[in-house]
C-alpha cells in the first residue's frame, strides 16, 4: 500500500504496544512501497520474534498426568484464527461490518478488531510460583488441533463445554453461518484463549495468580487416562 504516515504511526503503535506487553523489544523493521502491486489502502505486515529459554524451564509436558486440572484463561475475541469463516460467514465487506448487532453491543467491525490478548507476563508470574507441566495455546484449528499438542500418549484432556467462557461473538457465527458445534471447537478459541496443566493441589493458587495479574482464569477440566485426544462434554 501506500505510505501515508498517520496510517504507519497507528501500525507502529500496534507493534510497539504489543511488545510492550510481551517484553519483546522493538529492535527493526522496513518499509517498502510497491506501487502496482497492491492497492493504496492495502497492507502486508509481517514479523517475527526471537527468543532465548532456559532448559531447566521449558515446559516440556514430561510432568504432564492424570488427575492434573485443566485451567482456561480467557480470550478477547476472535483473537487472529478463523478469520476466512468469519469472513464468509458475513459476506464481509464496507457495509457489513457497520452493522450493530444487539447481542454484541456493538458493530461487528469493532468486536473483530478487538486485541488478541498476549499472556507472557501473566504467565511468567505464574511460573514463578507454580510449576506448569503442560500448555496450548488456543489458535487456528481451536480445541481439537492445539489441545493435543500439549498431551502426551495415553493423555485425554476432558473439557467441561458449560464451564469455559463465552463469548457472544461466537454464538453469532454459528448462528449466522449454520456452523455444527464441532466444526466451532476445530476452528475458534471459543473465549479460551489459553489452556494450561497443572497439578490438582495448586489449581486454585494458578487461578489466584492469574487473576491477580490480570487474566480471567478458571479451571474447565482435568487430564484423564486414555487415547491422546481432546473430550468435550
Amino acid at each position: 500500500g501506500k505510505n501515508y504516515p498517520e496510517k504507519i504511526e497507528q501500525i507502529v503503535k500496534g507493534v510497539a504496544d504489543g511488545c510492550v506487553m510481551s517484553g519483546c523489544a522493538l529492535v527493526g523493521g522496513e518499509t517498502a512501497e510497491h506501487p502496482g502491486m497492491m492497492p493504496d489502502d492495502e497492507y502486508d505486515l509481517a514479523g517475527f520474534t526471537v527468543g532465548v529459554g532456559e532448559k531447566d524451564k521449558l515446559v516440556s509436558g514430561e510432568h504432564l498426568k492424570a488427575g492434573d486440572a485443566i485451567i482456561g484463561v480467557a480470550s478477547s475475541g476472535v483473537h487472529s484464527n478463523g478469520f476466512s469463516l468469519v469472513r464468509k460467514v458475513f459476506d464481509i465487506n464496507e457495509k457489513t461490518i457497520d452493522v450493530y448487532y444487539d447481542e454484541l453491543g456493538t458493530k461487528l467491525g469493532e468486536t473483530l478488531l478487538t486485541p488478541t490478548r498476549i499472556y507472557v507476563k501473566p504467565l511468567l508470574a505464574l511460573m514463578d510460583e507454580v510449576r506448569v507441566n503442560a500448555i496450548s495455546h488456543i489458535t487456528g484449528g481451536g480445541f481439537y488441533e492445539n489441545v493435543p499438542r500439549m498431551l502426551n500418549d495415553n493423555t485425554l484432556a476432558v473439557i467441561e463445554k458449560d464451564k469455559c467462557f463465552k463469548l457472544p461473538i461466537f454464538d453469532l457465527i454459528q448462528k449466522t453461518g449454520n456452523i455444527p458445534e464441532r466444526d466451532m471447537y476445530n476452528t475458534f478459541n471459543m473465549g479460551t484463549g489459553l489452556m494450561l496443566a497443572v497439578d490438582s493441589d495448586k489449581a486454585d493458587e494458578a487461578v489466584r495468580i492469574l487473576k491477580a495479574n490480570g487474566e480471567d482464569a478458571k479451571i474447565i477440566g482435568e487430564i484423564k487416562d486414555g487415547e491422546k485426544g481432546v473430550e468435550i462434554c
